[in-house]
Formats: C-alpha cells, sequence, structure tokens
C-alpha cells in the first residue's frame, strides 16, 4: 500500500474531524470500507474523507444514515468517484431535499404561528383547525407532511 493514498483510522479521524469510534460504526454500516494491512491494521483510502464528509453533512441536515448508504452506494467501487459521480448522486437527491426544504419552510412560516398563539390544542382551534375537520382525515399530524407521505 502506497503511503501517500492510505490513512490509518487516526489520520482519517484528525483530517475529518470524527472520532474513530464514528469511523468504525460506519464502517459497520457500509458507508465506508478499508483495507487491512498484513498486521491487520484498518487503512482507509484517501477518497475516503469526502465520503465521510458527505456523511457528515447529510446527517446534519436530517438525512437517515440508511438514505446517505443507498447515496454512498451508487458511487464506483472500483475507482474513486469523480465529480461527474458525486454531481449525479445530487441530483438523485434533489427532490428529496427540496420537499424537506418546502416542509421545513413551511414548518417556520404557517405552523409557529398558531403554537405562538398559546392556546396549544388544535382539537379545538378555531383558526387551524375549525370544527376538529382534521380529524376525519386520521391520526397524527394532518397540516404538514409527514415523512414517508
Amino acid at each position: 500500500m502506497s503511503p501517500a493514498v492510505w490513512l490509518t483510522p487516526g489520520e482519517l479521524a484528525a483530517r475529518s474531524g470524527v472520532a474513530v469510534s464514528a469511523l468504525h460504526y460506519y464502517e459497520s454500516r457500509g458507508l465506508i470500507d478499508s483495507r487491512r494491512t498484513t498486521g491487520n491494521q484498518r487503512r482507509y483510502r484517501r477518497d475516503t474523507l469526502r465520503r465521510v464528509a458527505f456523511i457528515r453533512i447529510a446527517q446534519g441536515v436530517g438525512v437517515s444514515l440508511d438514505e446517505i448508504k443507498a447515496a454512498l452506494d451508487s458511487l464506483p467501487d472500483s475507482r474513486v468517484p469523480t465529480a461527474e459521480d458525486w454531481a449525479r448522486m445530487s441530483a438523485l437527491w434533489h427532490g428529496e431535499l427540496t420537499r424537506r426544504i418546502d416542509a421545513l419552510t413551511e414548518l417556520r412560516d404557517d405552523f409557529a404561528g398558531c403554537i405562538g398563539c398559546g392556546c396549544l390544542s388544535l382539537k379545538i382551534c378555531p383558526l387551524a383547525n375549525p370544527g376538529d375537520v382534521l380529524a376525519r382525515e386520521g391520526p397524527g399530524p394532518r397540516r404538514l407532511p409527514v415523512r414517508g407521505d
């Protein structure tokens, strides 16, 4: 293994800002992978830095590790992903991220005002739910999209 291409867990952790234990966890979930030296020590390809950065950013905006794994699985294994590979993967997420942004914007702009009134009861609220019409639609939140809708 060429030392310029491979990083130890400690080197990857230091450069990525992620604990070694998190790297091991990501590896156990199939998000990143490593090779073993003849002494059975882990070594990560240097391009794993980009994968770890992607994982951290995606987690930071609420994307699940399962969704992150599915996206990373679309990248090639046989070579270092190119800018075009990353752009293609990004394009796959565009619609989902837009939906999440829209839901968060609606939460910020519309729902906060209702909770701000102090009544805390959508069941009897004459503004947001007159006559409790939302109850006819079933249990759970009705005014804002719920993940999976």
